[in-house]
């Protein structure tokens, strides 16, 4: 069992079951027995392990071809875990375009408690390197941003960062292990909101945590225990059920977002289109060099003539909601999520849209943005 597709579907076996289950079974359990002599099992207490979400985790460390992976009950709890390794004073490179969570996380807790970070575009190495103090500790960047889609180099940016000794985070949410796999181009970590495409049917909240080395595995393994913002048995397998159809939805959401998106770049009422997967897009040639799929998200800016809250009211197939990912496909309005003192240097404006496409008939996506375009038109 070589071969990515393959691995999705099975997973590193434990043999815990005796009943010859072929789907891994669901431990709903606290805690388990000690051994007759008093000493303590594999698994003891499920804060600190669980079969079923050992499976997950073994999953996603064989899918990522990393050390040992770590679940946890969200992405941003994934995120503050990892970033919860450095110590006091550390500083951090991040990219200047981060899912609203993770900025809420960095700017408004960690950054009042000890931790210091510098926002750049991390498209340009210059100005990665030009950031770097005494006390950096990491870079963390999101592969493809959100929500303008901006493509950063792993491969690059991983070399610098060894270069100077600093960990490489990387936020693969966009991407999953199917489209790339940042340990592979020289990342240390890579993070997962496994809400998304992982789990991938929008009924769970989860985080999933990689590391390529044994001395990062014993320090994410003692946090995940000691904070304990673990995923739970449930959660962790409907991830491991997500996880074994990653292939089909991504190629059939991918799919349907290109078409999407070469209707919407030729469209008069779309002013830009943020894909990489269109040969226009700036980020194109580096995606085409690190990653094997440009996933099911897009970004529009709708022409002036165009109300944008009207536009998302009126398409009927999308749902107006505030994720990606799942089967179904989904608009938001990103500028309305913002706080006010970063509008100014996001780069959105109110007619930024962006989409995430689902699982529907490629024409019923198509046929429903154009008719919405028509309903928003300003009179």
């Amino acid at each position: 069992m070589t071969q990515f597709n393959t691995k999705l579907v099975h997973g590193p076996q434990l043999q815990t079951d005796q009943a010859g289950a072929i789907v891994p079974p669901l431990y709903q359990s606290a805690m388990f027995r000690f051994a007759p002599d008093g000493q303590e099992n594999h698994w003891d207490y499920a804060r600190s392990g669980n079969p079923t979400r050992e499976y997950l985790e073994r999953q996603i460390a064989t899918l990522e071809n990393g050390d040992a992976g770590f679940a946890f009950s969200s992405g941003v709890a994934a995120i503050a875990t990892v970033l919860a390794i450095f110590p006091n004073g550390s500083h951090f490179i991040i990219g200047d375009s981060l899912y609203s969570g993770t900025d809420r996380l960095i700017n408004q807790y960690f950054a009042q408690h000890g931790l210091a970070f510098t926002a750049v575009d991390t498209r340009d190495l210059a100005a990665v390197e030009a950031a770097i103090r005494p006390e950096t500790k990491a870079i963390f960047f999101e592969t493809f941003s959100n929500p303008l889609l901006k493509v950063s180099s792993v491969k690059a940016i991983s070399a610098l960062a060894k270069a100077h000794h600093l960990t490489t985070i990387v936020d693969n949410t966009f991407l999953t292990p199917y489209y790339q796999r940042p340990l592979d181009l020289g990342a240390d970590i890579v993070l997962h909101s496994a809400t998304k495409y992982l789990g991938g049917h929008g009924d769970l909240i989860a985080g999933l945590v990689v590391s390529a080395h044994p001395e990062l595995s014993e320090k994410l393994a003692f946090l995940q225990n000691t904070i304990g913002a673990i995923l739970s048995p449930v959660d962790c397998s409907l991830v491991s059920r997500g996880i074994a159809t990653l292939a089909v939805r991504l190629d059939r959401e991918t799919a349907n977002a290109q078409a999407v998106a070469e209707f919407l770049n030729q469209h008069p009422d779309v002013s830009h289109v943020y894909y990489p997967g269109l040969p226009s897009d700036p980020g194109h040639a580096l995606a085409q060099q690190e990653t094997t799929g440009a996933s099911g998200l897009l970004s529009i800016k709708l022409a002036d003539n165009i109300d944008p809250l009207k536009f998302v009211n009126s398409t009927k197939v999308f749902d107006f909601a505030d994720s990606l990912g799942t089967v179904s496909s989904l608009v938001k309005l990103p500028w309305f999520k913002l706080p006010e003192e970063k509008r100014a240097s996001s780069g959105l404006t109110p007619q930024h849209v962006r989409i995430a496409i689902g699982l529907e008939d490629q024409q019923d996506l198509i046929d429903d943005l154009a008719q919405a375009l028509v309903a928003a038109e300003k009179k």
